[in-house]
């Protein structure tokens, strides 16, 4: 029983000496791991309440929209765009927003709406849509310089024969149809390997 009684004390004080060592250490990263666990469920709430917030916002903005009531539709974006600017809803409601502005014509909101979409949006498909939409109330607006400024970086696949046939739109309209032409036929190329799905774009 003795020895066991030594063999005990050596491994107690062993045990003591280690934790004078480290225990402090020990100590502060358990510490920071439960400020880490705590701070990560902290931000997932906030993440999740935000998106909520943000997708009831947008769903305010569609409601709208569907009523035509571009006033409100206009509001609800704005509060949208104000109070969760990096969400995709905002794009989104934006864009939304816009086209009940141009369908009430109003088409300097339509423009703001646009171009906040445009500029800052986080996501690049819905800022190269933005864009083309711009242009186009550029267009009505006879802005046609500015739309083939907004037109001129070079959009996502997805977009790029509606681009080229809206700066063709755009030189058209300026009376340089040799430019004209070749946008056309830009759009026309692009479409070319497009499939079935493109052969009445294409052809008109």
């Amino acid at each position: 029983m003795a020895v066991y009684d030594l063999e005990e004390q050596e491994q107690i004080s062993e045990l003591k000496a280690w934790w004078a060592q480290y225990g402090n250490l020990v100590t502060t990263i358990a510490v920071i791991a439960a400020l880490a666990s705590v701070g990560w469920q902290g931000w997932q709430w906030y993440q999740n309440r935000n998106a909520a917030e943000a997708g009831a916002l947008y769903f305010a903005v569609q409601q709208a929209a569907e009523q035509q009531q571009a006033q409100k539709t206009r509001d609800a974006a704005g509060r949208l765009i104000g109070e969760h600017p990096g969400s995709a809803y905002a794009q989104l409601g934006a864009l939304l927003s816009a086209g009940a502005q141009f369908r009430a014509g109003d088409l300097d909101n339509a423009q703001s709406q646009l171009e906040w979409a445009a500029d800052k949006g986080k996501d690049p498909a819905l800022r190269d849509l933005a864009r083309l939409r711009l242009a186009t109330v550029l267009l009505q607006k006879g802005e046609f310089d500015s739309a083939l400024m907004r037109l001129q970086a070079e959009p996502t696949t997805m977009y790029r024969a509606r681009f080229a046939d809206l700066r063709g739109d755009a030189y058209a309209a300026q009376g340089r149809m040799a430019e004209a032409r070749t946008a056309y036929q830009a759009a026309v190329d692009v479409l070319s390997s497009a499939g079935e799905q493109a052969t009445t774009l294409r052809e008109v």
